[in-house]
């Protein structure tokens, strides 16, 4: 089992940036890929973007894409989420996750004022 914990939320304002965090404990996560989701009030959780098990490869939702920026350095078992040019709309708890495991962190929140 891997217990994974967010960081680096806060409150920003519109155009700033801010990088989350990601670690994990427990098993490795060397070999899976990795997921950040996002879940505004009273919205279901999106996924927001996704890295292969070696950073090779990336995927992001398209409202992020140019403005998120996910990476991971997998010897501190940390993923990361460079976020920049942050909107309103990017207000809501983030999440990372293993891919397809089930095993989730309990989230920061990331509040954008305009």
């Amino acid at each position: 089992q891997v217990q994974l914990v967010e960081s680096g939320g806060g409150l920003v304002q519109a155009g700033g940036s801010l990088r989350l965090s990601c670690v994990a404990s427990g098993r490795t996560i060397s070999y899976y890929d990795m997921g950040w989701f996002r879940q505004a009030p009273g919205k279901e959780r999106e996924f927001v973007a996704r890295i292969n098990w070696n950073g090779g490869s990336t995927s992001y939702v398209d409202s992020v894409k140019g403005r998120f920026t996910i990476s991971r350095d997998n010897a501190k078992r940390t993923v990361y989420l460079q976020m920049s040019s942050l909107k309103p709309e990017d207000t809501a708890v983030y999440y990372c996750a293993v891919i397809g495991s089930g095993s989730w962190g309990q989230g920061t929140q990331v509040t954008v004022s305009s």
